[in-house]
């Protein structure tokens, strides 16, 4: 696998929408129109940066995403991060996407 991992941006609507459905449906929910809508909008939003996501790719198909969220804490002065939502394929669950994923979140936070 040739996994890539990066940024959801704005041309990425409708593979992490698609993603972002599965992972509900795995756990027995869903949301409206209006909360893709506003979602996918602060995800992509560069002037907001304490909401963030990525994508894992395998080559052109996308894999796997997470989201994640910068906030204030009580016992420290800096944000901490917070992996909010971590999806995989189905097909690709074992070899590594979710591990992956985990890490490039980890990388991001320690440099925010």
């Amino acid at each position: 696998m040739a996994l890539t991992i990066r940024p959801i941006a704005p041309r990425d609507r409708a593979v992490w929408q698609e993603l972002w459905a599965a992972y509900l449906e795995f756990y027995e929910t869903t949301v409206s129109e209006k909360v893709y809508d506003t979602t996918f909008s602060r995800l992509c939003d560069p002037d907001r940066d304490v909401q963030q996501g990525l994508l894992a790719f395998d080559g052109d198909q996308a894999v796997g995403l997470v989201h994640y969220i910068y906030h204030a804490h009580n016992w420290r002065v800096e944000d901490i991060c917070y992996l909010q939502d971590l999806y995989a394929r189905p097909e690709v669950r074992g070899t590594g996407v979710g591990r992956a994923l985990i890490e490039a979140v980890n990388t991001r936070a320690d440099a925010h």
